[in-house]
């Protein structure tokens, strides 16, 4: 120690950018400004024609979203109406949404399964064993078991139980509440009652459910192979439950009737216009200022403005012109208002918009299927999350389920058969959802569902056969899947 005084040192900016993060956020915690800076893409908004310039460098960049299918449903309905006269009347088109409904909300399930890189495979059956116990259910006035006799009973009942201790090992708790309700329903014998029958279709898919989740999380068992295998066991017990070439009728049910066939009062529509494109923008607008208020980051204000005027227009359009007499013979009956199927479609919608964009369980979804491994390392049950959702697959494949019987009015061994699995599926890639996991939502299956009704029903006016239309189905599901793939290539390639 000489005791001489030392030189003062000077930072360099080389040394500044050595600085370590610790010395980064007390410099930023002491200098607001410099934080703001470092941060302004967490703080700083766009302007509109940044924010317009920014959304076509991410198209180019692969991040297509549903603008594919969305451009493709515009050009198919463009040609079946040059194509046919009948195409884009107001009756036509007020019965695609009933018509496709079924199909759309099974996708809606399996975007969950999708989400995680999944498939489900036996979707479509296990709609149509849901489906099966309610008519069975309700036709019998609650008495399964002098239906399907004592042998045939018990192992249902052993079934929901196994169902509902799998779904307990795994903590799924609701899966093992709903699967114990549809137990003590079936186990009691209580007496039919429409809501009552629509209860327990639920619990019979959300069963089933747990079972496909156990198998793929906890034994290890591929997904596709568990649900194929299922898909052909629930087609088995399809034909035991109703009998080959039987078909169960639920025409004298009003209310399981009119799920698909029925339509909201002129008034009733109204205010289900009001409340759901009302609601719609109040909470847009409201959320829009709040973030603007904290410094977040939100789109421009005029582009934010612009989406909820068009949707309230188009929706007020819609709505008005649904209240029209429809009908084919208006001096005989008249057919007017919106279809309870929209509303019950809307309401599925926002519920898993809901899950997947604003709660943890959503984001752990994402995460999972963006990269599994990633995320066991920050602290997620990846197991039970892959469970999960195969349960929420297969609970709302019941719902979907019940919307086909309701419109044709009886559930048949053909019941979510068929091409019922092969249309769900290729509804929610068609909207956009990935088959390779990480990206997809919930609206992806409506719009996909409305391509693939919009092609039935357009193939159906100009007599087209079902050759033609399995055909050219599956070509727009060909056509979905490679521009997926093309899509991740550019956006892979981009990112490097």
């Amino acid at each position: 120690m000489s005791g001489k005084k030392e030189p003062e040192m000077t930072e360099t900016p080389a040394k500044h950018e050595a600085a370590t993060p610790a010395s980064d956020t007390l410099a930023q915690t002491q200098n607001p400004t410099a934080a703001i800076s470092d941060f302004g893409i967490d703080t700083t908004s766009m302007s509109t024609g940044e924010a317009i310039r920014d959304y076509f460098a991410r198209l180019r960049a692969g991040e297509l979203g549903a603008l594919p299918s969305l451009f493709g449903l515009l050009v198919l309905v463009i040609l079946f109406s040059v194509l046919s006269d009948n195409f884009f009347t107001l009756g036509n088109i007020a019965n695609l949404f009933p018509q496709g409904a079924g199909v759309i909300i099974i996708a809606m399930g399996i975007v969950f399964v999708l989400l995680l890189g999944e498939i489900d495979l036996a979707a479509g059956t296990a709609s149509g064993v849901a489906a099966s116990v309610m008519a069975l259910h309700f036709v019998h006035n609650g008495n399964l078991l002098g239906n399907m006799g004592s042998g045939v009973f018990i192992t249902f009942i052993g079934v929901l139980a196994v169902a509902m201790l799998l779904s307990a090992y795994q903590r799924i708790w609701p899966g093992a509440a709903l699967s114990l309700v549809g137990l003590l329903i079936v186990a009691i014998g209580i007496p039919a009652n429409a809501w009552l029958e629509i209860l327990l279709a639920i619990c019979v898919g959300t069963s089933i459910g747990c079972i496909t989740g156990f198998l793929v999380s906890k034994i290890g068992m591929p997904s596709f192979v568990v649900t194929l295998a299922l898909f052909i066991v629930w087609q088995g017990v399809l034909l035991q439950f109703i009998g080959e070439g039987g078909t169960i009728g639920i025409t004298n049910s009003d209310i399981l009737y009119k799920i698909s066939n029925g339509n909201l009062s002129i008034l009733g529509s109204w205010i289900f216009f009001v409340v759901a494109a009302g609601g719609f923008a109040v909470i847009t607008l409201l959320s829009h200022f709040k973030r603007l208020q904290r410094g977040l980051v939100v789109q421009p204000t005029p582009l934010v403005a612009a989406k909820v005027g068009a949707l309230v227009v188009l929706s007020a359009l819609g709505t008005w012109l649904l209240t029209i007499n429809r009908s084919p013979n208006k001096a005989v009956v008249s057919i007017q208002g919106v279809p309870y199927i929209i509303p019950i479609v809307l309401a599925l919608l926002v519920a898993g918009t809901y899950v997947l964009n604003k709660t943890r369980y959503g984001r752990y979804i994402y995460a999972v299927g963006g990269n599994k491994e990633a995320a066991r390392r920050a602290g997620i049950d990846v197991p039970k999350i892959r469970a999960s959702v195969f349960v929420i697959g297969s609970a709302v494949a019941a719902l979907g389920g019940i919307v086909a019987a309701s419109k044709v009015g009886s559930v048949s061994p053909q019941s979510g058969g068929l091409n019922t699995l092969l249309f769900a599926v290729g509804s929610a890639v068609i909207g956009g959802t990935s088959l390779f996991g990480g990206k997809g939502r919930v609206a992806d299956a409506v719009v996909g569902g409305l391509v693939i009704a919009v092609v039935i029903n357009g193939l159906g006016l100009l007599k087209q056969t079902a050759a033609v239309v399995n055909i050219v189905t599956g070509l727009v599901l060909l056509l979905a899947a490679t521009v997926d793939a093309l899509s991740r290539r550019r956006a892979a390639a981009s990112a490097r």
